[in-house]
């Protein structure tokens, strides 16, 4: 079944541009009418009642937790056709804060219930999931394929399983699925910083992979520097863990039995695509100052680490990094999904070449120059002015010390070289902040995509960054199904063809470090007023085709409702 959603009131129209014209007459307040330049962001989180203020439990900035900040979530929880936001929140840890950060104490996440109308309310004790542990990251999926999302909540210290009642509320349900985690790793507070979903062996069940970073020791200083914050190279690390999910619905353990067991492993970020083409997903594992790996699926339930010899596991100097997490997508539109991985020097970006190898060309596409002195945390590749190339936005900021910087958009020219487009981005591009998570979303679902981000800085203040000029273009937006109409999980591959250009792409809304964004896929059309064939690889390697689709909507697409 392919349908036109809830919230896409201009269906098959070409005359998008004469619809928005008239919307604006009317008032509708998310709509700016002074024309802006393509591309211009505002930050409008006030007025959209988004309040939130990150905290890291203290009010002196002196370790590495203090440092890593935590994520944002872009999910529908309710049903309702909006995406919501939750936004994790640190908290005030014994033994770890300064006893004047006690006031910090059982901070709780915030969900914001999107009204559809540009502003949000704060729900998240109603929700039942005001966590208050210091969490990381959460990722949204449909475990149990009842149709509505649950939440997998990643922390310092245990995790915790939300299952969404389907009811606008959720249950803790981790006791019951085993996703706790262990309480230490090398001897140490567990500490995940993200998941990613799956199902590996195609037994209809979801599986995850959930990373985990190092074993902090709070009571650790540097021998040569005690002033100053240990370096991440100074710890142990912390194995990730791979959960298989049995048919009872609880999940087990099958790290080792994969070949994923790396007990020394810093994980900051992962993210799963089908690297090499042989029609199955690989995991990529973004590392914190240790070479990237990629596990290449070798089919029969395997996986081989292949980052070096594939090209991803250092940057172009030769160097292991402070990796975040890895950002797929198509930069160059050669039909082939790239990777973008930022750290803490100048990022690497590496041009997938087609045979399971990567070329580092982060240099000769601009992006050396850009993130130099930047210390890039959260990015993401989008089409912000929905031109059918996808851009950069980069959250930036110090580690060791609270030294803000200045945020980053970059402008792709179509053949994967970027150029700073701040000047045109707004004001937001023009001040210095500490950003860490961040994500893309169309909160208002006027088919541009807008920017959430959260900070560490003193202020602390979420930014919503509403774009103002991306939908002078056309475009298209798809939530994928499962079979049974239940959320699909991540991995499908998109080829859209419109007039000559044909666009890659991979659903993967965990795309950003600790972050998940909009999990419908979003493709900018420029001046075509419709897709011309639109094919969807699933995860489970079936393959669909739909035609002659018209721009400027949403669609529900389920799987088994196209040609095949």
């Amino acid at each position: 079944m392919m349908r036109n959603t809830k919230n896409a009131p201009w269906g098959d129209v070409e005359g998008i541009g004469c619809i928005i014209s008239l919307a604006i007459c009317f008032g509708l307040s998310f709509i700016s009418c002074d024309h802006p330049a393509p591309g211009m962001f505002v930050d409008v989180a006030q007025e959209a009642g988004i309040d939130f203020k990150y905290n890291f439990g203290d009010y002196t900035y002196e370790n590495i937790i203090e440092s890593s900040g935590s994520g944002v979530t872009v999910f529908d929880y309710d049903g309702d056709g909006d995406q919501d936001l939750y936004l994790l929140n640190g908290t005030w840890l014994e033994g770890i804060s300064d006893a004047e950060g006690k006031v910090f104490k059982d901070t709780p996440n915030q969900l914001y219930r999107n009204n559809g109308d540009g502003t949000f309310t704060e729900v998240a004790k109603q929700a039942g999931i005001d966590d208050r542990h210091w969490s990381m990251a959460a990722g949204a999926v449909d475990y149990d394929g009842d149709g509505d999302l649950d939440l997998y909540l990643l922390n310092y210290g245990p995790n915790v399983f939300y299952q969404n009642n389907g009811d606008g509320t959720f249950r803790d349900a981790t006791a019951e699925t085993g996703l706790q985690g262990p309480g230490t790793l090398n001897g140490f507070t567990k500490w995940s910083v993200g998941v990613v979903f799956w199902d590996y062996d195609r037994d209809g069940a979801v599986d995850m992979m959930v990373g985990n970073f190092l074993a902090f020791d709070p009571a650790y200083q540097s021998p040569g520097n005690p002033d100053m914050m240990p370096h991440p190279s100074e710890y142990r690390g912390q194995p990730s863990i791979f959960y298989r999910q049995m048919p009872d619905g609880r999940f087990e353990d099958v790290t080792a039995q994969l070949g994923l067991y790396f007990p020394d492993s810093k994980c900051m970020g992962l993210t799963v695509f089908d690297s090499d083409g042989d029609g199955d997903m690989d995991i990529l594992q973004g590392n914190d100052h240790q070479p990237n790996f990629l596990f290449r699926n070798e089919g029969a339930g395997v996986f081989k680490e292949t980052g070096i010899a594939s090209g991803v596991a250092v940057n172009d100097d030769g160097a292991p990094t402070g990796s975040m997490h890895p950002a797929i997508g198509d930069v160059d539109g050669d039909g082939l999904i790239d990777v973008l991985v930022t750290d803490l020097e100048h990022g690497a970006l590496y041009r997938n070449l087609g045979n399971g190898l990567f070329e580092d060309i982060t240099a000769r596409s601009g992006l050396a120059a850009a993130f130099t002195g930047k210390g890039g945390w959260a990015a993401t590749l989008f089409d912000y002015d929905n031109d059918g190339d996808l851009d950069i936005f980069s959250a930036n900021g110090a580690a060791e010390k609270l030294v803000e910087q200045y945020p980053l958009l970059l402008k792709n020219n179509g053949k994967g070289q970027f150029m700073d487009a701040g000047a045109e981005g707004g004001t937001y591009f023009q001040q210095k902040r500490s950003g860490r998570g961040a994500a893309v979303w169309d909160y208002d679902n006027d088919g541009d995509l807008d920017i959430i981000v959260s900070h560490v800085d003193l202020k602390a203040t979420a930014a919503l960054l509403r774009n103002e000029g991306g939908n002078g273009n056309h475009w298209l937006g798809l939530k994928l199904l499962g079979r049974n109409g239940s959320a699909a999980w991540p991995g499908a591959k998109i080829t859209v063809r419109a007039g000559e250009k044909t666009q890659v792409l991979v659903n993967q809304p965990g795309n950003s470090y600790l972050s998940y964004g909009d999990p419908r896929v979003h493709l900018g059309l420029g001046n075509h007023t419709q897709a011309d064939r639109l094919e969807i690889e699933w995860p489970d390697g079936n393959k669909e085709v739909f035609e002659n689709i018209g721009a400027d909507q949403y669609l529900e697409i389920r799987q088994g409702s196209g040609k095949r």
